[in-house]
């Protein structure tokens, strides 16, 4: 994807332009060396879409999530949001209020000092969006009601809760300042798979009723499908490829997309029997070692000599899908 297609657009609620996030690690004494978590990744996403995002641990896509909200200040790039750029802080403050997001681990995202009322609450008053006390109360109310809580647990605290229940109030406070935009970090990982699909289609309601748009990230391709309009893959710090999801899953073009698609598990025994999975060789490299050229050689069966002295950008292959590959 050219860097012209990362200009303003009020066609795209969020635009992330060349998004770079690197963290200085110590290796010695007095020697530190950059970690690359996220290095060069554009994409946008129209307002009402999901766009799921996808790989294997340490890959970025929380980084990628954190650092568009700000939660980590980006080294490089640019965020766009409803076609303002997020500079300053009464940008940030404002787009803070508009993008919420939902943290992976329900146990460590809730303060166990705090009411379930005064968590969900604290977007409110953060953003003073509520003139008093009861005007404050309904909307907690109303904001548990929204997710399938109680309203009679508002004066409990989380550890009184299951797993699924505290992803439930994490949504709730997520819903609270009225956000138009919403990164879901792995919301349904630490759950029961029972409890998986409950949550799943909970933020599909709430999208919906209040047209949210969200950045689905997780490991489950399947999940993800099942979610999102387009798909992107990401490896070491890099997007690898992006489309929509039914043409990423069907027809996927990156050497990394074919062997993740390989390994999703098929329901029907005897098509699952006739499955190639397909097995990466190597190891993952260290982001702080990242090898020559594309990140991804050193496991690829395609890589040739090409590969190893420059690093593949995003081209479109077809209509909206892109690829980061020299051979495809």
């Amino acid at each position: 994807m050219s860097e012209k297609a990362f200009a303003p657009n009020p066609e795209y609620l969020v635009q992330v332009s060349h998004l770079k996030q690197y963290f200085p690690i110590s290796t010695g004494f007095l020697k530190t060396t950059m970690l690359k978590a996220v290095d060069d990744v554009s994409f946008d996403i129209s307002k009402g879409e999901t766009l799921g995002l996808v790989g294997e641990s340490g890959c970025g896509k929380t980084t990628v999530g954190r650092s568009m909200l700000q939660l980590y200040k980006p080294t490089g790039g640019d965020i766009w949001f409803a076609g303002k750029k997020i500079d300053g802080k009464e940008a940030l403050r404002e787009f803070r209020r508009r993008a919420q997001m939902v943290f992976q681990d329900p146990y460590s995202s809730l303060n166990p000092r705090m009411t379930v009322a005064d968590i969900v609450a604290e977007p409110i008053d953060v953003h003073h969006l509520c003139s008093g006390k009861k005007a404050r109360e309904e909307r907690v109310h109303e904001l548990m009601s929204l997710v399938g809580l109680n309203t009679e647990h508002a004066t409990r605290y989380a550890h009184e809760f299951s797993g699924g229940q505290r992803q439930r109030i994490g949504i709730a406070r997520a819903l609270a300042s009225k956000p138009e935009f919403i990164v879901c970090d792995e919301p349904v990982s630490a759950l029961d798979v029972s409890i998986q699909a409950q949550v799943i289609n909970m933020l599909e309601d709430l999208q919906s009723q209040f047209g949210l748009t969200y950045l689905f990230i997780a490991h489950d391709i399947s999940v993800v499908k099942h979610i999102s309009n387009r798909i992107a893959v990401m490896y070491l710090g890099h997007m690898m490829e992006l489309a929509s999801a039914n043409e990423l899953t069907r027809h996927p073009l990156h050497p990394y997309t074919v062997s993740l698609m390989s390994a999703v598990p098929i329901p029907d025994p005897r098509e699952s029997r006739k499955q190639k999975r397909i097995v990466l060789g190597g190891d993952v490299p260290s982001p702080l070692k990242m090898p020559s050229g594309c990140p991804f050689r050193t496991r690829c069966s395609r890589a040739t000599k090409e590969c190893a002295e420059s690093c593949p950008a995003m081209r479109e292959v077809s209509a909206g899908h892109f690829v980061a590959c020299h051979h495809v």
